[in-house]
């Protein structure tokens, strides 16, 4: 589990597995969106989950934005935006 610095419960999950080349594209504007906004966020990886293999292994990478599943295997920078910005 990646766990970004953050004030507070994080704002972004991304659900991940090692060597995802999608998974690597999703981190990279998962950060780059969290800095920008100064939200957190946190990574896990289904390898060490087995609940979240099971669930969502055909979907990865699956993101989460305040607990509720907003994107599975592209992240849409514009639309993660809108996400975080409308529920502040």
């Amino acid at each position: 589990m990646t766990q970004q610095p953050t004030s507070g419960e994080p704002r972004i999950t991304l659900v991940s597995k090692p060597g995802c080349h999608l998974c690597e594209e999703a981190r990279a504007v998962i950060e780059r969106v969290a800095a920008d906004l100064g939200v957190g966020w946190v990574e896990r990886s289904i390898e060490d989950d087995p609940a979240l293999r099971q669930r969502y292994w055909e979907e990865i990478p699956v993101t989460f934005v305040d607990g509720r599943q907003h994107d599975y295997w592209r992240v849409d920078e514009t639309r993660l935006r809108a996400a975080l910005t409308r529920s502040e």
